[in-house]
């Protein structure tokens, strides 16, 4: 790509929202205050797990992990985005862009498999109560977290593999705020049919394994509730999943429309509203949906700000 001073530069101009003029500051201001709420929260939420006993539980130690990939999923792209509204530099070069997908897929991808392991958890703790200290102990924990962040890592990188091996033509500009699949693909010159396949079929993969991992593990969890004879108890089993089915459909939602879909189909506006509310505004739904649902997580908040917790640490 020819820059204006003449000068080659290989690399891409972001235009996700150069078409908002003067309303880029407020854009601005609202992002970052949204971003700055979802990192504070995500962080807090760690934090307090971390510190606080009673949530030394398997369910607890997931939810940790899974705020932890929201945030590094968001690290990973709204800082520049709010940098390109801000400064007005929209350019990137072809090892950032690259780079940048890499580590949102990978995030992405790590969270669909968080998400799967917490259905897993679920399953074991309502249908088989009285085993499930010692089937859900420290080593299996640990290795369902390393399982899922190794299996994000290696889809994220075949994914950036299967685009970044096209040649780009043209001015290089991506019609959206990051690096994402869909706009970077449509760059590409020649025939990108193949291509095109191959990030549909990894992206089912990760999401159609995942979600039904998720849907097996709510089919026994269903019939394990109606088998009880307490409505009392119905009730509470169900309570402990509230929190988790929330942000799966809003998560599998967002994620299904933008990446499992046919190329024709794509729209600017349309898609950035979608990946918008899936970087800024799905993140601090992780937080915001268990603090508000969940009764050990509200009373652990509401020690930590107490600062009992902090002092018992």
């Amino acid at each position: 790509m020819v820059q204006p001073n003449g000068t080659w530069w290989r690399g891409f101009v972001f235009l996700g929202f150069s078409s908002f003029g003067q309303l880029q500051v407020l854009l601005f201001v609202l992002f970052l205050s949204l971003y700055l709420v979802t990192l504070t929260s995500n962080v807090f939420i760690i934090i307090v797990i971390r510190l606080d006993s009673h949530l030394h539980t398997p369910m607890y130690l997931f939810l940790s992990f899974l705020s932890f990939s929201e945030t590094c999923y968001t690290l990973g792209i709204v800082p520049r985005m709010l940098s390109g509204l801000a400064l007005g530099d929209q350019a990137i070069s072809y090892g950032g862009c690259a780079t940048q997908m890499f580590f949102s897929a990978s995030w992405a991808c790590t969270n669909c498999f968080l998400l799967s392991v917490m259905g897993f958890d679920r399953y074991v703790a309502i249908c088989a109560p009285l085993h499930y200290a010692s089937r859900m102990n420290p080593i299996l924990c640990a290795q369902l977290v390393g399982v899922s962040f190794l299996s994000g890592y290696l889809f994220g990188l075949g994914m950036t593999l299967v685009i970044f091996r096209l040649s780009f033509c043209g001015a290089h500009e991506i019609q959206h705020f990051f690096c994402d699949t869909p706009p970077v693909l449509s760059l590409a010159c020649g025939d990108t049919g193949l291509s095109e396949l191959g990030i549909l079929a990894l992206s089912l993969l990760v999401l159609s394994s995942s979600f039904f991992f998720i849907t097996a593990s709510y089919a026994y969890i269903v019939g394990a509730v109606l088998r009880m004879p307490s409505a009392e108890g119905r009730k509470k089993a169900f309570s402990t999943c509230a929190s988790h089915l929330t942000v799966v459909i809003i998560h599998y939602g967002c994620a299904s429309f933008m990446y499992l879909r046919p190329r024709a189909s794509y729209s600017l506006e349309r898609d950035q509203l979608i990946a918008v509310t899936y970087t800024i505004a799905t993140p601090l739904l992780n937080p915001l949906v268990y603090s508000l649902r969940n009764r050990a997580v509200q009373t652990a908040l509401r020690n930590a700000l107490r600062g009992n917790v902090l002092g018992k640490g």
